[in-house]
């Protein structure tokens, strides 16, 4: 079997020896080249080029934003329901590695290698459904190029909070949940439109959701993970339906209180709920706009500031060893 592994060479939380040895474990049962990424976007270059080679596996060995950028190389040309792509296998080694956590996968790299050679020899894997999200017709973010996403995009608040990570792990900064935690703490006292928010959610055919602070969209379940503790914006989640939708109208100092607690004592039976919350659940295509230019962000990458993004909630679009 042919296999592609695509290295992050800086990933957070693997080392250059614990890189050498899974390569070697992963060699010893595929016929393997490696390639390292040497810039933004590299990773889905190289997929691509994969894909068209008709390589049989391309495994992403980094975080979050590694896969993000396999999937849209693997799905360059558009989803894969006859399974005539490379299958995406996932190694996690980020700082959260969400995508492969909720895919069931453990969260260590060695043991996670164990686990995929496993499946491999098993036979094991699932077809998934992914997020699409792009620019919106008629916008002046018209011509911004559609982008897959995994796990979770974000619209305002949360978008903000990623921005200023990714601000500061330019600066040197090691990327920790502490410094999540702090950011969001600044997003929070120098965000104006946390009381009255900008954010106008539109369906076809549905009255529009005015005055959302915060949006965030999500492929599956959880949301995320504050060290081992799962969070769950939006528990109904699933790669198996389209995307859900949780929206906050409020964040005032209280709000913030009342919601963050219940997203830390959220559970895969109930998520955050009251008067300012919307959720939505498998919902195929709607738009989020914004007369005010907002952050916007996809598998925790932060892309820049958008008055409107579409999606689309795409069933059985990839195939993935588990």
């Amino acid at each position: 079997m042919r296999a592609l592994l695509v290295v992050n060479p800086v990933a957070t939380t693997t080392s250059a020896r614990t890189r050498d040895v899974l390569t070697h474990a992963l060699a010893s049962d595929l016929k393997l080249d490696v390639a390292a990424t040497e810039y933004r976007g590299h990773a889905r270059r190289l997929a691509r080029e994969a894909a068209e080679a008709g390589t049989d596996v391309v495994i992403a060995l980094g975080g979050d934003g590694t896969v993000n950028e396999v999937v849209n190389g693997l799905l360059h040309n558009g989803p894969d329901p006859d399974g005539d792509l490379p299958r995406l296998a996932v190694v996690p080694g980020g700082s959260t590695n969400v995508f492969a956590r909720a895919l069931g996968l453990p969260n260590h790299a060695v043991e996670a290698t164990g686990a995929l050679l496993d499946a491999l020899h098993a036979g094991s894997e699932r077809t998934i459904g992914l997020g699409l999200a792009g620019g919106t017709p008629g916008t002046r973010d018209a011509e911004v190029p559609s982008r897959w996403f995994t796990f979770c995009a974000g619209y305002g608040f949360d978008a903000g909070v990623i921005g200023r990570v990714e601000g500061q792990r330019e600066r040197g900064k090691r990327s920790t949940h502490a410094l999540y935690v702090r950011q969001a703490m600044r997003q929070f006292l120098g965000d104006r439109q946390r009381t009255q928010g900008s954010i106008v959610l539109r369906r076809e055919g549905q009255e529009p959701v005015e005055g959302l602070v915060l949006s965030i969209v999500c492929n599956t379940a959880p949301w995320t993970f504050l060290g081992n503790k799962p969070m769950y914006a939006a528990p109904r989640a699933s790669f198996d339906t389209a995307l859900d939708v949780l929206g906050l109208s409020r964040l005032s100092s209280a709000a913030v209180t009342r919601y963050g607690t219940q997203l830390l004592r959220s559970s895969p039976d109930r998520g955050p709920h009251g008067r300012h919350v919307v959720s939505l659940h498998d919902e195929t295509e709607f738009t989020l706009q914004s007369q005010v230019p907002l952050p916007f962000q996809l598998d925790g990458d932060h892309l820049g500031l958008r008055n409107s993004v579409s999606f689309t909630g795409v069933r059985r679009a990839l195939r993935v060893i588990v």
